[in-house]
């Protein structure tokens, strides 16, 4: 794998603009996803949205909720194991925990980006193993990452975008940053969050968004590997199952 296949720099072959790969990714995402097979791999502008998208989002509630107001909301929400263990700690931990709380939200938001980018490198290397090693697929590694770059745009970008608006309008007393975007049954059932934690994160895995991004990727990892397209929502919503179990078990963990 050369340096510039990795970074998307070079295309092999003329083909559409990142701009009009981000549109088709919303419209006729197997027309992007063909562009990418055929090695047009640029990707940067898609980064910058996910930026761009985060930075309103993160300057909403800085502004209307502010993180004092996000840390308060956190510490009422937690599970009751933990509430025990803070209510355990001496008085001058607990101190220490209230002051450094809110900074600790903010600083833990700012690397959402990254660690977006950090998921895309490390789902794009599941995918490679299980659609190439499963399914004899012929896809490289640089193609899927690029893929899950443009199908997580209608995820991250909307998600974002819409939990900048719900900053703004909602009461910030009842404001879940990990929960923003109302895409999802969870969202308006905020009570759930402490009486079951496990029907809570189960009906906030079952977002429009999310399921919207998947079905994206599974066409987007099908197109590149050459395989049925049936074989790509296999993989992609397989996983996605997968992930549920686990989640799962670790809520009836917490409580």
């Amino acid at each position: 794998m050369t340096e510039p296949e990795i970074q998307g720099t070079a295309e092999s072959t003329p083909g559409l603009t990142q701009g009009q790969r981000i549109i088709y990714t919303f419209t006729d995402p197997s027309k992007t996803f063909e562009d990418i097979r055929r090695g047009n791999k640029s990707w940067w502008l898609p980064l910058i949205l996910y930026v761009l998208a985060f930075a309103v989002f993160f300057l909403a509630v800085s502004t209307r909720v502010t993180w004092n107001q996000v840390y308060q909301n956190e510490q009422r929400n937690l599970p009751e194991f933990a509430k025990r263990m803070q209510e355990q700690a001496p008085p001058e931990r607990q101190a220490a925990a209230a002051k450094a709380g809110p900074i600790t939200q903010a600083v833990t938001a700012a690397i959402a980006p990254a660690g977006v980018l950090l998921i895309d490198v490390i789902g794009a290397a599941i995918l490679l193993a299980t659609i190439n090693f499963g399914f004899g697929g012929k896809a490289k590694f640089s193609s899927l990452f690029v893929v899950t770059l443009y199908a997580g745009l209608p995820l991250w970008v909307l998600q974002w975008l819409l939990g900048a608006i719900t900053a703004c309008f909602t009461d910030p007393e009842a404001f879940n940053i990990h929960n923003a975007s109302p895409t999802n049954v969870a969202a308006f059932l905020p009570e759930l969050r402490t009486s079951s934690l496990l029907v809570y994160n189960l009906l906030m895995s079952l977002d429009a968004l999310g399921i919207w991004c998947m079905v994206v990727t599974s066409i987007g990892v099908a197109t590149v590997a050459g395989v049925k397209r049936n074989t790509g929502y296999i993989v992609v919503f397989g996983w996605w199952v997968i992930g549920l179990f686990i989640g799962m078990g670790v809520s009836a963990l917490m409580g």
